[in-house]
């Protein structure tokens, strides 16, 4: 037995211990089988580490060969690294020498990428095959920007809140650059001593933040990111009323780029697998105001996108079902089928 980080967990490993969520729910039994789904759930649940049993895990399959081919893809993928190395190195010249935060010149670099996808694909088609960057803070910061651009977009914000969005996202991690990085970036699992340091990373991130003069609103959601709406988060446990709007918004964000973004040992997680969980788990600890329209736009990303089944069927995603918005029509050759009225049959992967 060993205790591994949440984001080092792999479907197919075994939990050696029942499973408890931060205020002491139960979540999962001893010797169940990891899987992605199930994974989900853990992180929805705030849950930062599991003991598992030792267990082989097949390499992940790689998908979407049609976007990594694409010339749009290149171009994206081009402006990307470019962007996500110009926001290191910002990052870092405000941690390493204090240089001063220039909020609107990391927004422009973030938009310059939006600006790229002009085509048929989805900002989201060209994240989830970014295969080569391993979620560093960099790179999801950079990620949870890009959605809270769009989220915003979503919820109808106006220029101006979209761009304070859009910062919010690309500064709410910041203050994990401030945590031993020996912590960050160990390979093996980390002890719980080591699991609370990283815990202390948005009051560093708020304090820093203030002593750089930024907006008080994304100083607020670099402290509340991961508060929950049930009082389940941390470092205050907050509740709903108490936690900023913005800090809501990137706290889904966060959650759903950490759940279908890359890892060193495996590819994204389905976006269908991770809405299932936010579904089942998400409403009391993020709110339905921002996850519902969220997640309803997320699904329809994902109308006409070519899917495998878990059954081996491969079809098209033909119709969103706003009761169940995990669980889609495909039409596979000349059937439809309603993954509605198919409770034991899922969305394995995106094609």
């Amino acid at each position: 037995m060993r205790v591994v980080p949440l984001s080092e967990l792999m479907p197919g490993m075994v939990a050696a211990q029942d499973i408890l969520s931060n205020d002491n729910r139960f979540i999962l039994r001893k010797g169940t089988p990891l899987t992605d789904l199930l994974i989900n759930r853990l992180a929805i649940h705030g849950v930062l580490s599991v003991a598992v049993d030792e267990r082989p895990v097949p390499p992940p399959e790689m998908t979407n060969n049609h976007v990594r081919t694409s010339a749009e893809f290149q171009e994206f993928q081009k402006i990307y690294t470019i962007e996500a190395q110009i926001l290191k190195d910002k990052l870092n010249a405000i941690i390493a020498r204090n240089e001063p935060l220039d909020v609107d010149g990391l927004i422009n670099n973030a938009v310059n990428i939006i600006a790229s996808t002009k085509g048929r694909m989805s900002i989201f088609d060209m994240l989830h095959n970014m295969y080569e960057f391993d979620d560093s803070t960099y790179s999801h910061c950079l990620n949870v920007a890009l959605i809270c651009h769009l989220f915003a977009g979503w919820m109808r914000m106006s220029e101006e809140e979209t761009r304070l969005a859009t910062a919010c996202g690309l500064l709410h991690d910041l203050g994990k650059l401030l945590v031993n990085q020996d912590i960050i970036q160990k390979p093996a699992s980390l002890t719980e001593e080591e699991f609370d340091e990283i815990k202390k990373h948005p009051m560093a991130g708020y304090q820093l933040l203030r002593e750089q003069d930024a907006d008080e609103i994304i100083c607020k959601v670099a402290l509340m990111h991961h508060e929950r709406c049930d009082g389940s988060g941390y470092p205050s446990a907050l509740t709903e009323p108490q936690i900023d709007d913005y800090a809501k918004m990137v706290a889904i964000a966060d959650v759903y780029d950490a759940m279908t973004s890359n890892r060193v040992y495996r590819g994204p997680m389905c976006p269908f697998h991770v809405i299932e969980n936010f579904e089942e788990n998400g409403y009391q600890k993020y709110g339905t105001y921002f996850l519902l329209p969220f997640l309803e736009n997320i699904a329809n990303t994902y109308l006409t996108s070519p899917c495998r089944l878990s059954d081996g069927r491969t079809g098209t995603i033909v119709f969103i079902n706003k009761q169940k918005l995990s669980r889609p029509t495909v039409k596979c050759g000349d059937d439809y089928v309603s993954l509605l009225n198919r409770p034991n049959l899922t969305i394995e992967c995106l094609l």
